[in-house]
Protein backbone atom coordinates (compact mmCIF):
# COMPACT_ATOMS: atom_id res chain seq x y z
CA UNK A 1 0.00 0.00 0.00
CA UNK A 2 1.53 3.38 -0.47
CA UNK A 3 0.88 6.41 1.80
CA UNK A 4 1.24 10.09 0.86
CA UNK A 5 0.81 12.61 2.91
CA UNK A 6 -1.26 15.93 2.21
CA UNK A 7 -3.31 18.69 3.57
CA UNK A 8 -7.08 19.17 3.62
CA UNK A 9 -8.67 21.44 1.61
CA UNK A 10 -11.00 23.49 3.65
CA UNK A 11 -13.75 26.47 2.14
CA UNK A 12 -16.98 27.62 2.95
CA UNK A 13 -19.84 25.83 2.12
CA UNK A 14 -22.44 27.74 -0.50
CA UNK A 15 -25.48 27.28 -1.72
CA UNK A 16 -28.00 26.06 0.91
CA UNK A 17 -25.64 24.90 3.29
CA UNK A 18 -26.27 26.48 7.11
CA UNK A 19 -24.19 28.87 8.65
CA UNK A 20 -20.70 28.58 8.80
CA UNK A 21 -20.62 25.09 7.06
CA UNK A 22 -17.07 23.63 5.53
CA UNK A 23 -17.14 22.02 2.16
CA UNK A 24 -13.38 19.31 3.04
CA UNK A 25 -11.56 18.04 -0.03
CA UNK A 26 -8.23 16.10 -0.81
CA UNK A 27 -5.56 16.27 -4.07
CA UNK A 28 -5.33 12.70 -4.87
CA UNK A 29 -2.06 11.64 -7.04
CA UNK A 30 -2.69 11.32 -10.91
CA UNK A 31 -1.28 7.76 -10.56
CA UNK A 32 -3.65 6.59 -8.14
CA UNK A 33 -6.71 7.75 -9.96
CA UNK A 34 -5.39 6.44 -13.28
CA UNK A 35 -4.62 3.14 -11.31
CA UNK A 36 -8.73 3.58 -10.44
CA UNK A 37 -9.22 4.00 -14.30
CA UNK A 38 -11.13 7.18 -12.96
CA UNK A 39 -11.02 10.12 -15.49
CA UNK A 40 -13.48 13.08 -17.14
CA UNK A 41 -16.15 10.52 -18.59
CA UNK A 42 -15.84 8.11 -15.53
CA UNK A 43 -16.13 9.83 -12.42
CA UNK A 44 -18.27 8.15 -9.95
CA UNK A 45 -17.05 7.28 -6.64
CA UNK A 46 -17.57 5.37 -3.58
CA UNK A 47 -16.74 6.82 -0.28
CA UNK A 48 -16.96 4.48 2.52
CA UNK A 49 -16.07 5.61 6.45
CA UNK A 50 -15.32 3.10 9.20
CA UNK A 51 -15.49 5.30 12.10
CA UNK A 52 -11.44 5.29 11.88
CA UNK A 53 -10.11 5.91 8.15
CA UNK A 54 -12.19 6.77 4.45
CA UNK A 55 -11.95 5.09 1.73
CA UNK A 56 -12.10 6.21 -2.13
CA UNK A 57 -13.14 3.71 -4.95
CA UNK A 58 -14.88 3.71 -8.20
CA UNK A 59 -18.50 3.20 -7.93
CA UNK A 60 -19.47 -0.18 -8.88
CA UNK A 61 -22.27 -1.34 -10.42
CA UNK A 62 -23.89 -4.85 -8.40
CA UNK A 63 -22.65 -6.94 -11.36
CA UNK A 64 -19.08 -5.54 -10.89
CA UNK A 65 -19.23 -5.99 -7.23
CA UNK A 66 -20.26 -9.24 -7.56
CA UNK A 67 -17.80 -10.24 -10.54
CA UNK A 68 -14.91 -8.58 -8.74
CA UNK A 69 -15.83 -10.26 -5.26
CA UNK A 70 -15.61 -13.78 -7.28
CA UNK A 71 -12.50 -12.84 -8.72
CA UNK A 72 -11.04 -12.69 -4.71
CA UNK A 73 -12.47 -15.71 -3.91
CA UNK A 74 -14.20 -13.67 -1.19
CA UNK A 75 -17.03 -15.76 0.47
CA UNK A 76 -20.24 -14.69 -0.54
CA UNK A 77 -23.78 -15.10 -0.11
CA UNK A 78 -26.73 -14.03 -2.47
CA UNK A 79 -30.18 -13.55 -0.50
CA UNK A 80 -33.28 -13.13 -2.48
CA UNK A 81 -36.15 -11.54 -0.43
CA UNK A 82 -39.55 -11.85 -1.31
CA UNK A 83 -42.94 -10.60 -0.95
CA UNK A 84 -45.35 -13.82 -1.68
CA UNK A 85 -44.13 -14.97 -4.99
CA UNK A 86 -42.39 -11.38 -6.14
CA UNK A 87 -38.71 -10.97 -5.95
CA UNK A 88 -38.34 -7.67 -3.76
CA UNK A 89 -35.15 -7.50 -3.10
CA UNK A 90 -31.41 -9.21 -4.31
CA UNK A 91 -28.24 -9.07 -1.99
CA UNK A 92 -24.78 -10.09 -2.18
CA UNK A 93 -23.27 -10.24 1.47
CA UNK A 94 -19.35 -10.04 1.13
CA UNK A 95 -18.13 -11.57 4.16
CA UNK A 96 -14.48 -11.44 3.34
CA UNK A 97 -14.33 -7.79 3.55
CA UNK A 98 -17.66 -7.22 5.27
CA UNK A 99 -19.52 -5.21 2.35
CA UNK A 100 -22.79 -5.49 0.77
CA UNK A 101 -24.38 -4.62 -2.13
CA UNK A 102 -28.52 -4.89 -3.47
CA UNK A 103 -30.77 -4.40 -6.13
CA UNK A 104 -34.17 -3.48 -5.50
CA UNK A 105 -36.30 -5.34 -8.20
CA UNK A 106 -39.80 -3.33 -6.72
CA UNK A 107 -40.36 0.85 -6.26
CA UNK A 108 -42.12 -0.28 -2.83
CA UNK A 109 -39.96 0.35 -0.02
CA UNK A 110 -43.09 -1.55 1.88
CA UNK A 111 -41.52 -4.63 0.31
CA UNK A 112 -37.86 -4.12 0.29
CA UNK A 113 -35.23 -5.49 2.60
CA UNK A 114 -33.87 -1.53 3.25
CA UNK A 115 -36.38 0.33 2.22
CA UNK A 116 -35.53 4.12 0.86
CA UNK A 117 -31.72 3.60 1.21
CA UNK A 118 -29.42 3.46 -1.86
CA UNK A 119 -26.56 2.78 -0.35
CA UNK A 120 -26.09 0.28 3.13
CA UNK A 121 -23.21 -1.03 5.68
CA UNK A 122 -22.53 -4.09 7.12
CA UNK A 123 -24.87 -2.93 10.50
CA UNK A 124 -27.51 -1.83 8.16
CA UNK A 125 -27.23 -5.93 6.75
CA UNK A 126 -26.86 -7.21 10.09
CA UNK A 127 -29.78 -4.98 11.25
CA UNK A 128 -31.89 -6.80 8.71
CA UNK A 129 -31.26 -10.05 9.28
CA UNK A 130 -32.26 -9.47 12.81
CA UNK A 131 -35.47 -7.92 12.26
CA UNK A 132 -35.94 -11.29 10.27
CA UNK A 133 -35.43 -13.50 13.23
CA UNK A 134 -36.93 -14.27 16.38
CA UNK A 135 -35.83 -11.79 19.17
CA UNK A 136 -32.68 -12.79 20.82
CA UNK A 137 -34.21 -11.86 23.72
CA UNK A 138 -36.80 -14.20 23.63
CA UNK A 139 -38.12 -16.72 26.43
CA UNK A 140 -37.02 -19.79 25.33
CA UNK A 141 -34.88 -18.71 23.12
CA UNK A 142 -31.84 -21.56 23.61
CA UNK A 143 -34.72 -24.26 23.24
CA UNK A 144 -35.88 -22.91 20.06
CA UNK A 145 -32.16 -22.74 18.31
CA UNK A 146 -31.94 -26.22 19.58
CA UNK A 147 -35.84 -27.48 17.83
CA UNK A 148 -33.97 -25.62 14.50
CA UNK A 149 -30.83 -27.32 14.66
CA UNK A 150 -28.89 -24.14 15.02
CA UNK A 151 -25.53 -23.96 17.83
CA UNK A 152 -26.15 -20.35 18.67
CA UNK A 153 -28.19 -17.19 17.97
CA UNK A 154 -26.48 -16.72 14.43
CA UNK A 155 -29.29 -14.38 12.56
CA UNK A 156 -28.12 -15.66 8.99
CA UNK A 157 -28.02 -19.15 10.22
CA UNK A 158 -31.43 -18.63 11.79
CA UNK A 159 -32.61 -17.58 8.32
CA UNK A 160 -31.50 -20.52 6.40
CA UNK A 161 -33.37 -22.52 8.87
CA UNK A 162 -36.62 -20.78 8.80
CA UNK A 163 -36.37 -18.35 5.44
CA UNK A 164 -36.85 -15.20 7.80
CA UNK A 165 -40.31 -15.41 7.50
CA UNK A 166 -41.93 -13.86 10.25
CA UNK A 167 -46.17 -14.08 11.49
CA UNK A 168 -46.84 -11.02 10.63
CA UNK A 169 -45.86 -10.70 6.65
CA UNK A 170 -45.37 -12.45 3.58
CA UNK A 171 -42.20 -11.84 2.95
CA UNK A 172 -39.19 -14.62 3.55
CA UNK A 173 -35.78 -15.26 1.99
CA UNK A 174 -33.88 -17.96 0.11
CA UNK A 175 -29.83 -17.93 1.33
CA UNK A 176 -27.56 -19.36 -1.74
CA UNK A 177 -23.78 -19.52 -1.91
CA UNK A 178 -22.00 -17.70 -4.06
Amino acid sequence: MEIRNGKLIISNAGGTASSGAKTYKASLPTTWINALKLNEKNRRIELCFDGEKIIIRPEMSFEDFVSDAKKKEHRLLKLSYYNKADLCTVIIADYSNKSVKFKDFTDNPVYTAFGIKKNVNWEDYNSFLEERCVPKSRMGIKEYLVSIGVDGYEPIEIIKKTKGKMAEDYQHIEVEKL
